[in-house]
């Protein structure tokens, strides 16, 4: 940190809520002595989606829209290298906070982790095509046997901690066996963990839906920041290259541990449907998010659409009326009426009025 950091109030500060792209990427607090991590080889981060960004947070560059509460939190959980849990309605921009976080950091592509009732742990680590490779290790050997090539036993290929299918000699290329890194896919959550020379953003999209465990089962990877691939650990090869949740992305892996280097920014969101154990939330960072203001939602159209269509402030006021009287109401129904405004000859007041009433419905009633 500079003597200049040192001396201003806000110098602690990395990220403001502007959204604004940087020219470049600003400096990350080093971490703290128990937040350190050892993970290698470095690995950098693949460049953003740009595609993605502007779908979440629109074309331009987003007006500030969070409390200085709220930018302090996301600060402190920069600086301490500890989860965000975040918690509010639906609708609010939970999620879009992981992609503004990246965009304004240069941290590039969001890794997203989208939770149901029947995810596990494992789902987010990585999985293990093991059909795949039993078809491939069929079909070596199929092809060793019309090559003339001494018969090797498939049930004991499989059996054997794949010396034989990594690490035999084989003269010919096209008779070399399928190696087991080709058939491991890292999830979201263990991508993010591979040792990259700056934090990956990673979504845990309504953690609140898992299943009861999934949160205790968080605990150790979390607060490590590594895991194993039992399959690469009991491998013959000391390494492996797997693929990554990112497209396209592969990644090397050594005696089947991955580490992270710098502790992934890890956004955490719920829509409060349960509790969390008192062991997952000391681990965590809160930060509740509350409906924006009406200037917070016309800019946030506007920044969107970039454009304000006449009638958009009645719109924002019948929506924020709504909300105020108890509704349950998402951001996405706001943008889905006012662009019904930009349609020639829709008139929001007139003949349209049904259809701005579907648009705006609650959501807590079902229908």
């Amino acid at each position: 940190m500079s003597a200049q950091e040192q001396t201003d109030p806000n110098g602690w500060r990395v990220f403001h809520g502007t959204g604004s792209v940087p020219d470049t990427p600003p400096d990350l607090h080093e971490a703290p002595p128990w937040r350190r991590f050892g993970g290698s080889p470095t690995l950098s981060v693949p460049p953003a989606d740009p595609e993605t960004a502007r779908r979440r947070l629109g074309p331009g560059d987003t007006t500030l829209r969070l409390r200085d509460a709220d930018v302090d939190v996301v600060n402190a959980v920069l600086l301490l290298r500890r989860p965000l849990l975040i918690t509010g309605p639906p609708g609010v921009g939970k999620s879009t906070l992981a992609h503004l976080i990246s965009r304004e950091l240069g941290l590039g592509r969001v890794l997203e982790w989208n939770i149901v009732s029947r995810t596990a742990l494992r789902d987010g680590l990585y999985t293990h095509d093991a059909m795949g490779r039993a078809q491939a290790i069929a079909a070596w050997r199929a092809g060793l046997r019309h090559a003339a090539a001494p018969e090797i036993d498939l049930a004991d290929a499989m059996d054997t901690p794949d010396a034989g299918v990594n690490t035999a000699p084989v003269s010919n290329p096209r008779q070399q066996p399928p190696v087991i890194g080709d058939f491991i896919t890292l999830g979201p959550l263990g991508t993010a963990l591979l040792p990259y020379d700056r934090p990956r953003v990673l979504l845990v999209d309504e953690l609140d839906k898992s299943d009861i465990d999934l949160p205790n089962d968080l605990l150790h990877v979390l607060e490590n920041g590594s895991y194993e691939v039992p399959e690469l650990v009991r491998d013959a090869a000391d390494t492996a290259r797997v693929r990554t949740d990112d497209p396209g992305g592969e990644a090397e892996i050594r005696d089947g541990r991955v580490e992270c280097r710098e502790f992934p920014v890890v956004v955490i969101t719920s829509n409060g449907e349960r509790e969390f154990p008192a062991a997952f939330r000391r681990r965590c960072l809160p930060l509740e998010m509350r409906t924006p203001t009406k200037e917070q939602l016309l800019a946030m159209v506007e920044g969107h659409l970039g454009i304000r269509p006449p009638g958009t402030e009645a719109l924002v006021d019948e929506f924020v009326r709504r909300v105020q009287s108890g509704g349950t109401h998402s951001l996405d129904q706001l943008l889905n009426a006012v662009q019904m405004t930009t349609a020639g000859g829709f008139h929001p007041r007139g003949d349209g009025r049904t259809l701005v009433e579907m648009l705006l419905r609650d959501l807590a009633k079902g229908r």
